[in-house]
């Protein structure tokens, strides 16, 4: 494909009904990946396609995760500096359902690579077994989010409270100090 700056097109705004809708990947142990996606973020096996590939969903949808070793299997993740995917984001309905995820992944010893509060959303990063980036998040109320004094969005980048967070995972008794603060 030879795409260039210099390549004109005039630009055409998506149909606001359009979202992605689901992610694909590849990965080099089936087994272990769906440990981290089902077990652990909880996402619930809507098919399996004998050993090389898995569907998952959140709510009965068909698939908004599929893992698959069609071309994958045993192999290593991209190098550092390579082009590829940054992260899947996943979204929660709540905080509490974000501290809920957060409290999974620190159960399972899975390192966090950051966690932030955006202003518009509170997000945790992670990577998965096969060194793919995660982002678990919540989006905070549209009427919330930080503006410009023209209205234009105002994004930003602050540290999030992983202790306070924690207090609201669901079922999550004897949480304690929590992790420390990224």
């Amino acid at each position: 494909m030879s795409l260039k700056a210099s390549n004109k097109v005039e630009s055409q705004p998506v149909d606001p009904g359009a979202h992605v809708g689901h992610i694909h990947l590849k990965v080099a142990n089936l087994e272990r990946a769906l440990v981290f996606y089902s077990g652990i973020l909880g996402f619930e096996v809507t098919q399996r396609m004998g050993d090389g590939a898995v569907f998952l969903s959140a709510g009965g949808y068909h698939h908004h995760v599929a893992l698959n070793t069609w071309e994958s299997l045993g192999g290593s993740p991209p190098a550092p500096g390579t082009t590829g995917l940054y992260h899947s984001a996943f979204v929660y309905p709540t905080r509490a359902a974000l501290a809920g995820a957060l409290y999974r992944v620190l159960q399972a010893h899975i390192p966090l690579d950051g966690a932030a509060d955006h202003g518009v959303s509170q997000s945790i990063y992670l990577r998965d077994p096969d060194g793919n980036g995660v982002e678990l998040y919540w989006d905070k109320p549209k009427d919330e989010w930080p503006r410009t004094a023209d209205s234009k969005l105002a994004m930003y980048t602050h540290g999030l409270d992983l202790t306070g967070l924690l207090r609201e995972a669901p079922g999550a008794v004897g949480v304690g100090a929590g992790p420390r603060d990224l």
